[in-house]
């Protein structure tokens, strides 16, 4: 039996980084999400965000890859907001992201940080936080 412990926190934006997804919008969003993934063979262990960007916990399949993965999760989203009309103006994603690799014994701390959003963002921007995971992936902190 093949186990694969392959792990990523997962970082995208809105396009301009907008402040669109308000907290009902996000609560309906990342249900969505989550079962769009799931029929597709991604497994998302959770997924939060913010007004203008989204967190996703991935559990990646060995043959899948992380940047085909996003791609299909953000256009699919994408699509799916535009076409329920839930934003008053046309949506889109940032093209880019940011995916970091998680180990298994912190995907709790990883999950909870996730729900600490709309208070992280109290007194942090989304540049801010971008440059936080920056200097964790040059050993800086």
């Amino acid at each position: 039996m093949t186990k694969t412990f392959l792990y990523a926190h997962v970082i995208w934006a809105v396009r301009q980084q907008e402040s669109l997804l308000t907290k009902t919008v996000r609560v309906v969003l990342n249900a969505h999400l989550q079962k769009s993934a799931e029929e597709k063979g991604v497994k998302v262990l959770h997924v939060s965000g913010y007004t203008d960007h989204m967190h996703v916990l991935l559990h990646l399949h060995p043959a899948q890859n992380v940047a085909q993965v996003v791609r299909q999760l953000k256009a699919e989203s994408t699509d799916w907001l535009n076409a329920t009309k839930l934003l008053p103006v046309h949506f889109e994603w940032d093209n880019d992201f940011a995916a970091y690799s998680v180990s298994p014994n912190v995907l709790k701390q990883v999950m909870e940080y996730f729900d600490r959003q709309d208070e992280y963002h109290k007194l942090k921007s989304f540049d801010s936080e971008m440059e936080v995971f920056g200097k964790l992936q040059s050993g800086q902190v």
